[in-house]
């Protein structure tokens, strides 16, 4: 075990203080009384694991492959069965990502929530928690424990908060990303009956035979992309997010759909490298599908909400393209994309959280003309606007980029055929900021003269200082990415190379060409299969 890890060497246990800090808080608001002091408690909480995490990067060694910060304690010696956390180059980089957006949803639920604000922080900071466990845990048992933990939250979210449709939205994420954790349960338990351990730095360096490969991938592979999620499998993305509040809209864009493309990266790739060179041709046109077709459904939407939750359809696509292309470009503009799309699409949501909060509608034909009434809050919706669709100079361009440089470097067709996807994202998104800031208005806009309107049309007033703080923050790390990405390429560049380095090294326990041909033919089949569900679906 020592090989794989450095162990922690700052004055306390951080990967232990920022995993238990939103659970000790999450108790302490049990105990408390006042919608004020539960907002401050829940900002208080989610902001000293904010800082309490910073460490994690700042101490950051980028030159090794091992895990840092590590600790390990003994829980079930019987069974192997450790407490095991660290982090490399792959995994920091989304810690830091989820303690930093945290205490951007408690802001953006401030006056957001009405009812059950203590029920609500307690939600959230469990959600929390558990999140942090996902990418922490070296230990496939613990993995699996947060990652079914994070459902409950999630559901009470969009169940409790949510709106009209809360029911259906709710009860649908569930099935859908249950389903898919009971094959990741089934993938654990085999993996450790072959192996006899849960650690999983040693379960990537075991040798598994072909056939075994693949139906570890297969299983894991399920899990993860419904959990991205990915075309077909992303039906219970728009309902979930539509329903959701904004802060569960925030979670669910910034950090929830990061975990399918984390457990591409975590499992299937260096535990199952020959299947997935077998797999890959099928991954990368879903993932070309993916970009396209989420594309194409946001652009014929009405709803705020329902266009940006499409779009996520899409850019998730970008990032299994990145993943499954196997080389350095396309995962390290993978990771980046992860990172930029949590930081723009959560902004996007809080945006449209904010509108809502005024207008009590997402339609985009409620909330436009406002470039006169809201000139703040349209400089924000343009910053971010102009991030989502990639445009040179933000966030998402370089991301993007290395994952279109990756493609074009390894196969052409695929990255011409992702280009549309590119052109239609900024198609939506730009046909959305221009309905919005100058077209007629059919709704609540062009009542701004009416000051003592019945129906609240009178308060359509520019963000206050809150609402600018929670912008303002993600709109720095929209430039500051998108001018200079340097620091996060290299925090993870060793680990992306010594995991393309691993995948290429399986490759060589490919089964010779005709033994590969017969299993092709069953994934033939499953292709074909494929195709008539679309065609029946369209």
């Amino acid at each position: 075990m020592e090989q794989y890890l450095i162990y922690n060497t700052l004055s306390y246990p951080i990967l232990s203080a920022v995993l238990v800090l939103p659970l000790i808080g999450a108790l302490v608001t049990l105990l408390l009384k006042g919608d004020g002091v539960l907002k401050t408690w829940g900002l208080l909480v989610t902001l000293a694991t904010a800082v309490v995490s910073l460490p994690l990067y700042t101490s950051f060694d980028p030159t090794t492959v091992k895990y840092q910060f590590a600790e390990v304690y003994h829980w079930f010696p019987a069974l192997h069965l450790h407490y095991a956390v660290g982090v490399d180059g792959i995994s920091v980089l989304l810690v830091l990502l989820t303690t930093l957006v945290m205490p951007l949803c408690i802001l953006c639920s401030w006056t957001y929530i009405k009812v059950r604000f203590k029920e609500f922080v307690f939600v959230v900071l469990l959600m929390e928690a558990a999140m942090i466990g996902v990418f922490i845990c070296l230990n496939t048992v613990l993995f699996y424990i947060f990652w079914e933990a994070m459902l409950i939250p999630m559901y009470l979210l969009i169940a409790v908060w949510g709106g009209p449709r809360k029911d259906y939205a709710s009860i649908k994420f569930f099935i859908y990303t249950l389903t898919g954790s009971i094959f990741l349960l089934v993938a654990i338990i085999a993996l450790y009956i072959k192996t006899g351990t849960f650690f999983i730095p040693e379960l990537m360096a075991h040798h598994y035979s072909y056939q075994y490969q693949m139906w570890i991938f297969l299983a894991c592979a399920l899990a993860f992309a419904i959990k991205i999620p990915m075309f077909p499998l992303h039906t219970w993305l728009p309902a979930a997010h539509v329903e959701a509040p904004t802060a569960g809209s925030v979670i669910l864009a910034s950090i929830l759909l990061k975990m399918g493309g984390y457990g591409f990266l975590r499992f299937c790739l260096p535990m199952a490298p020959a299947a997935t060179m077998t797999c890959m041709p099928y991954l990368l046109a879903l993932s070309v599908m993916s970009i396209i077709f989420g594309g194409y459904l946001a652009l014929g939407q009405s709803d705020i909400k329902k266009l940006i939750a499409y779009s996520s359809v899409g850019h998730m696509g970008f990032v299994t393209l990145g993943i499954f292309l196997l080389n350095v470009q396309g995962i390290k503009g993978a990771m980046l994309q992860m990172i930029n799309h949590g930081i723009t699409t959560g902004a996007l949501f809080i945006c449209i959280g904010i509108i809502y909060e005024r207008t009590h509608s997402r339609e985009i034909k409620d909330n436009s003309a406002l470039g006169m009434l809201m000139p703040v809050y349209v400089t924000f919706l343009g910053i971010f606007t102009l991030s989502s669709f990639a445009f040179p100079g933000t966030n998402s361009f370089v991301g993007e980029l290395l994952v279109l440089v990756g493609a074009f470097s390894k196969y052409k067709l695929v990255g011409f055929l992702a280009i549309p996807g590119a052109i239609l994202a900024a198609a939506y998104m730009l046909r959305l900021f221009q309905k919005m800031v100058w077209a007629d208005s059919d709704g609540h806009a062009h009542h701004h003269d009416d000051d003592h309107g019945d129906d609240g049309h009178h308060a359509l007033k520019d963000l206050n200082g809150r609402e600018v703080v929670t912008l303002l923050f993600l709109a720095v790390f929209v430039f500051w990415i998108g001018l200079h990405p340097a620091p996060l390429l290299k925090v993870m560049d060793t680990s992306v190379s010594h995991l393309v380095h691993q995948v290429q090294a399986g490759m060589q326990h490919l089964p010779p060409a005709e033994h590969h041909q017969e299993h092709h033919a069953w994934l033939l089949h499953l292709g074909a299969w494929l195709k008539n569900l679309l065609v029946s679906l369209t």
